[in-house]
């Protein structure tokens, strides 16, 4: 069975060292000092190591069964499910007035790596729960929040979002459930919705499904969208539950991972349904779920990646396979381990320096959001700008990461037997839900570069110029790290400019490299993340403080990122600069 060991030295590091949260001067953030952080991180991974991540596999071999019209999860899962529920882990980041916690949301993003990693399909219940509770803490009425949201932070309630029908995924436009309103105030809504995630389970004696369909009067396109509540069972004024809506499950789709998690067809025959938010502004609704939850499908891309990473680790210390290109490393033994020789040395280092940061990415990215919480224009401009960035590319990495792991293994994890062909599997629906990574490089280039005058991406390179400025005369960083980030810097503003130059006169030049500067920017960021951390790390060796292994560690792992990863950024460059005419030009009769 494949090991999981919780990085909690690497999460104390970004939240403390590099993020410095308890002085960030937010709300709450003061209370977060090391020792209780600590504690709650030791919490969390305790649960994740010992109680998620041995159902990992039973998930994957069990699989969800529909009987009866009911979904019956793996074996384990339920009282791993009350286990959560009894620590208080759903409820971490959630408004107290309907029973959460009120940590700030990096503090559950941080937790929720270590679920994830422990056991994805698993904890997808649970976090798209959270998805929903944040769209109806946004959007509902009170008589909404407090009917819905106290049994959702609580998880005797589980939520889900339902988009994608059979005939539209991305297009939501096309969309064809409708919504008749009643009399009372409700809406029946009828059709069919599929790939819904956790769709209906054992878990929960009720789902709050977020329904899109089209009511009345609403016009063509996604104008014409609305938003609905839609109980599994109706809930009754005093907060019971009644009778049983017009939902059914009418299958679970066969996939290629996440087996533990149950992925629907939901039927809708006339299901009494409640509208969320305003009339036909559904999409406005809901993106406060979709943004969310984009930032943790990236998470996932990369958390999914941890452990496969940890596993090839251990076997590349533990598997005996030739010598030393310089001489045998272990001569009273057959055979050297894996880990002497380069190439495999090439592979842990590209998952290693990759892995840490995207962690940091995704911190940095959770803090703006705490920021933008409290109402900082500019962290909501710039976590907008960086969410398509953080969901495609640490997802395709994250993907390429696992892979890298299973090569480890060589033929060893191509079969069951090491666990390896689970974490490939798993992590490649990462990079095609919640907007499949083609349509982030889209929504990235075509509409988060220029919005609001394209004030946010400027922003950011204000950002990494004025890092670099202060951090330029750091004698033991510059060559290193600073000189490095300041070109690929300049390589991501050259293919900003080409799409100013060109993009107006042959738009399929901006789009045809939209993927490669989805993966530019990506490049830039975990640049920016690795300056910080060596910052950081060279701060804690100057000081003497902290682990100097650890913080050595820190600074090589960063200068291979730097060496080895960022320069991509010119190839990427080059790509964007060819134009439409390499990737149009081939008629579509001739492929």
């Amino acid at each position: 069975m494949p090991i999981y060991t919780p990085p909690i030295k690497d999460l104390q590091f970004a939240l403390h060292d590099v993020l410095n949260v308890a002085q960030s001067g937010l709300p709450g953030h003061d209370e977060l000092d090391r020792d209780f952080t600590k504690a709650v991180l030791d919490a969390a991974g305790k649960l994740a190591s010992e109680v998620l991540a041995p159902l990992n596999i039973v998930g994957d071999q069990q699989g969800c069964r529909l009987e009866n019209g009911v979904v019956r999860t793996p074996d384990g899962f339920d009282k791993a499910f009350e286990a959560v529920k009894e620590g208080g882990w759903t409820a971490l980041d959630c408004d107290p007035e309907y029973g959460g916690q009120g940590m700030p949301y990096l503090l559950g993003v941080a937790t929720g790596e270590m679920f994830v990693s422990a056991n994805m399909a698993f904890n997808m219940y649970q976090g798209l729960t959270h998805g929903a509770y944040s769209a109806i803490h946004a959007h509902g009425t009170d008589e909404q929040k407090a009917k819905y949201l106290p049994k959702m932070v609580s998880c005797d309630w589980t939520g889900t979002m339902n988009l994608t029908e059979p005939h539209c995924g991305t297009d939501l436009g096309m969309l064809r459930t409708k919504a008749e309103p009643q009399d009372d105030g409700s809406y029946l809504i009828t059709g069919q919705k599929i790939f819904i995630s956790a769709g209906d389970h054992d878990l929960a004696e009720n789902v709050i499904h977020l329904v899109l369909a089209k009511a009345p009067g609403g016009g063509e396109g996604t104008k014409g969208i609305s938003l609905f509540i839609v109980p599994k069972y109706l809930v009754n004024d005093d907060g019971s539950l009644g009778d049983a809506n017009g939902v059914s499950v009418g299958n679970l789709e066969e996939k290629m991972g996440i087996h533990g998690n149950a992925t629907c067809v939901m039927n809708y025959d006339g299901a009494k349904g409640w509208l969320l938010g305003d009339l036909h502004k559904g999409m406005r609704a809901m993106f406060t779920m979709m943004n969310e939850a984009r930032l943790g499908v990236g998470l996932q891309g990369y958390a999914c990646a941890i452990p496969a990473y940890q596993n090839a680790v251990a076997y590349a210390k533990d598997r005996l396979q030739g010598r030393a290109v310089t001489g045998a490393q272990n001569p009273s033994a057959a055979a050297d381990p894996l880990i002497v020789h380069p190439d495999i040395r090439r592979s842990l280092m590209d998952q290693k320096s990759f892995l840490e940061g995207a962690r940091m990415l995704t911190m940095w990215g959770a803090h703006q959001i705490d920021r933008a919480n409290q109402g900082d224009e500019a962290a909501e401009g710039l976590i907008s700008l960086l969410t398509p960035v953080i969901k495609g590319f640490l997802t395709d990495k994250g993907f390429d990461t696992t892979v890298l792991a299973q090569q480890v293994y060589g033929g060893h994890g191509y079969i069951e037997e090491h666990g390896m062909s689970q974490f490939v599997r798993d992590a490649r629906i990462t990079m095609i839900y919640e907007g499949a990574n083609g349509v982030q490089a889209l929504d990235l280039v075509g509409r988060k570069l220029a919005q609001d005058g394209g004030k946010h991406v400027m922003a950011f390179f204000e950002m990494v110029k004025a890092f670099c400025k202060e951090h330029g005369a750091t004698d033991a960083l510059t060559a290193d790290f600073i000189e490095p980030l300041k070109t690929a810097s300049k390589d991501l503003q050259a293919a900003g400019m080409y799409f100013m130059q060109n993009g107006m006169k042959n738009p399929n030049d901006a789009l045809s490299g939209s993927y490669d500067f989805m993966h530019l920017f990506g490049h830039v960021s975990l640049g920016l993340m690795w300056a910080k951390m060596a910052v950081a790390a060279q701060a804690g060796l100057d000081a003497g403080d902290g682990d100097t292994d650890f913080l050595q560690t820190k600074l090589a792992t960063g200068r291979y990122y730097m060496k080895r990863q960022l320069p991509m950024t010119a190839t990427h460059l080059a790509r964007i600069q060819s134009g439409a005419a390499p990737v149009m030009d081939l008629d579509a009769e001739a492929f």
